[in-house]
């Protein structure tokens, strides 16, 4: 899958909080030696697939603008132009924010975390919902991403909650099919778009 009209979706690679098994949300951690070799594994791959982004979007914490830099270093491309949109910022985790999995099932429940994990409308104490997310990337996606894919190459390096909406977003998933969407930290998705915007063709490399 190479050329034009081709959309690039990347999981920030591992952070501390992800190492620490913390509800990390919108709290602004670094990348571990981890994480940022599992950038520079995307931008590779990106590379040898002779895929050179026109446009690239990223959140606003930086996990995933260090992860962008060292994507785009990987391929060769400078570490500069890339959109900071808010609405990529990951799902806001409210009181689960900083906890780790297991301090929050001690406090509410494994059963209960589970669900303010992975269902699409539940949401934690003072924190947003799966819906609530999709809510807020959906809109970026048709008047900021779209477009840039449909000019050329667009790469978007967001969140683990924030990715599974813009997925949700680009594929029109059901909320049952948005639950069980994974994306690992470094992952990558490609789409190839057709003319009409729709998916022409897909790709999750193993």
């Amino acid at each position: 899958m190479s050329g034009a009209r081709t959309l690039i979706i990347v999981r920030h690679g591992q952070s501390t909080g992800n190492a620490a098994g913390e509800f990390t949300g919108t709290r602004d951690v670094p990348l571990t030696m981890l994480g940022r070799e599992q950038a520079r594994a995307a931008g590779r791959h990106l590379s040898e697939r002779g895929l050179r982004p026109d446009a690239v979007f990223c959140s606003t914490r930086s996990r995933t603008r260090e992860s962008a830099d060292m994507i785009l270093e990987a391929i060769g491309l400078p570490r500069q132009n890339v959109v900071e949109a808010a609405e990529l910022d990951e799902r806001d985790y409210g009181a689960l924010t900083g906890l780790t999995h297991q301090a929050a099932e001690a406090r509410w429940g494994a059963d209960q975390v589970a669900i303010w994990r992975r269902s699409f409308a539940a949401a934690p104490p003072d924190g947003e919902s799966l819906r609530d997310t999709l809510a807020r990337v959906a809109p970026c996606y048709i008047t900021r991403i779209l477009p840039a894919a449909m000019r050329g190459i667009a790469l978007v390096v967001a969140h683990g909650n924030s990715l599974r909406a813009l997925v949700a977003a680009i594929e029109g998933l059901s909320p049952d099919a948005i639950e069980a969407v994974e994306l690992s930290t470094g992952s990558v998705r490609l789409y190839r778009l057709a003319a009409d915007t729709t998916i022409e063709a897909c790709d999750i490399p193993t």
